[in-house]
């Protein structure tokens, strides 16, 4: 029964991870678009009210400013969602396991344009998109390239957002344009503990133990869909 912003951060503690589009993509989501056109139960949720208590829009950044034990990024089916402090280390040991960034980028598993946004963010701590684009000298022309390489790089949970800022130019914050989405390294986010963590939790653990907790949430879920939600 969620009818604002604590309600919905109750039940994504409850929960562990949610969807963060409204679509549940055959797992599971919190709240889901629908629901402004059919509400399960009398609610004044609704999406791109600009309501900070009631807006699931601004719910995404707001987690993520006042609290410490929730990260949302592109982190399922190449999309948001939210996973929280006590489940990060499955999803860390099911994606990373114990593989370095630049074993990662040895292996081919990280493009060159993500391996430029990686260095970067562990040189700059956290930046705005449009400085990520400056200090890495990416161009009009690599937009596609760039933005396939921060999904990548949050899918493969070697980076994530940390936050939003205004958009600025010389004469201050930029009225009326939707602020710039700041990104960190997940070790920046989280700190080192949770890398401790997930590395004494094996693949096969991992798989197990969030297999059981999305049938828990959506018992139709099928296995195609937990694997590719599990794995990235």
């Amino acid at each position: 029964m969620v009818h604002c912003f604590d309600d919905f951060v109750q039940a994504l503690l409850d929960a562990g991870f949610s969807m963060g589009s409204g679509n549940n993509d055959g797992i599971y989501s919190i709240v889901n678009w629908n629901w402004n056109e059919e509400p399960p139960y009398p609610t004044p949720v609704s999406w791109h009210t600009g309501n900070m208590e009631t807006d699931p829009w601004e719910w995404r950044i707001r987690v993520l400013e006042e609290r410490d034990d929730i990260a949302y990024a592109k982190v399922f089916f190449k999309k948001s969602g939210f996973i929280t402090k006590p489940w990060y280390p499955y999803f860390l040991a099911a994606r990373r396991g114990e593989q370095s960034f630049d074993d990662a980028y040895q292996d081919g598993n990280i493009s060159h344009f993500g391996k430029r946004i990686y260095d970067v963010l562990t040189t700059h701590d956290r930046l705005p998109l449009q400085d990520i684009k400056l200090h890495g000298k990416f161009t009009r022309e690599d937009k596609a390239g760039f933005d396939r390489a921060l999904t990548e790089l949050q899918m493969k949970m070697f980076t994530t957002i940390c936050s939003s800022q205004p958009r600025m130019s010389q004469k201050g914050p930029i009225n009326g344009v939707m602020p710039s989405t700041v990104l960190c390294t997940t070790e920046r986010f989280f700190g080192m503990d949770m890398f401790k963590e997930a590395a004494n939790i094996s693949i096969e653990e991992a798989k197990a133990k969030i297999t059981q907790q999305i049938l828990k949430l959506n018992p139709q879920a099928e296995e195609k869909k937990i694997n590719k939600f599990i794995f990235g």
